[in-house]
C-alpha cells in the first residue's frame, strides 16, 4: 500500500486524534481506504479493472469504506473514519475534501455516463449525508451531517437538512471547520417564520375588529 505525502498530510492536519505519523500510516483507516483507492485508480486506468476491482474489494472488507477505482479525486483527500463510505464510479472530487463516516457520493440513475456528483475544492460532507446524482457541490461547501442533496449547491454555502437547503451564501471560509453541533436548522427557521406571521395576523385582525 502506497501512501502519497500529500494524503498522509491532509490526515495529520485533518484529525486530532493522530499523535504522529507512524500511527496515521498503520492505524489509520480513512488513510488506507484512500491509499488502497488511488493504487485501483490507477490500473483502473490502465485498463487492468479486474485488478482495480479486487483491490477496491479489499479495502471495502478492511476499512469499510468502498470507493470506486474509476472515480476522480484530487489532491489533499481525507476520510475521517472510514466506515459507511460510499463514491461511485463517475464521481469527481477536488483538492483538499473531507468526508466524515456514512457519507454516500451516489448516483439517481442506471443508464451509463455522469451519474454521480462533482465536488469542488475545499468542500467538506458532514457524518452520513448523501449527495446523489450528476450536480455540481461547488468550492468552500459544507455540507451538514444526515443532509440529502439532490441539487447544484454554488460556491461558498452551507447545505444542511432533506432535502439538503441552502442555509448559508458567501463569506464562508475555506479552513472553516464544520461544527455538526452548530448548524441552523431550516425547519425551525420555518416555523419560527410562520409562528411570527401568525402573530402580525392576529395583531391586524384585532385591530380591524375594534
Amino acid at each position: 500500500m502506497k501512501i502519497l505525502p500529500n494524503d498522509l498530510a491532509a490526515c495529520m492536519e485533518c484529525d486530532p486524534a493522530i499523535d504522529n505519523e507512524k500511527e496515521a500510516i498503520e492505524f489509520h483507516m480513512g488513510l488506507h481506504a484512500v491509499s488502497m483507492y488511488r493504487e485501483a485508480h490507477e490500473l483502473w486506468l490502465q485498463g487492468r479493472k479486474e485488478e482495480a476491482l479486487r483491490i477496491n474489494y479489499e479495502a471495502h472488507s478492511k476499512t469499510g469504506a468502498d470507493i470506486h477505482p474509476g472515480a476522480t479525486i484530487g489532491d489533499y483527500f481525507f476520510i475521517d473514519h472510514a466506515t459507511g463510505v460510499v463514491i461511485g464510479e463517475t464521481t469527481v472530487i477536488g483538492d483538499h475534501v473531507i468526508l466524515y463516516q456514512g457519507v454516500t457520493l451516489g448516483g439517481v440513475s442506471t443508464s451509463k455516463g455522469k451519474r454521480h456528483p462533482t465536488l469542488g475544492n475545499h468542500v467538506v460532507v458532514g457524518a452520513n449525508a448523501s449527495i446523489l446524482g450528476n450536480i455540481t457541490i461547488g468550492n468552500n461547501v459544507r455540507v451538514g451531517a444526515g443532509s440529502v442533496v439532490l441539487n447544484e449547491v454554488p460556491d461558498d454555502c452551507t447545505v444542511v437538512g432533506v432535502p439538503g437547503r441552502i442555509v448559508k451564501m458567501k463569506g464562508v471560509s475555506t479552513k472553516t471547520e464544520l461544527e455538526h453541533s452548530n448548524l441552523p436548522d431550516p425547519m425551525i427557521e420555518y416555523l419560527r417564520d410562520m409562528k411570527r406571521e401568525i402573530a402580525e395576523l392576529k395583531k391586524k385582525v384585532e385591530e380591524l375588529s375594534r
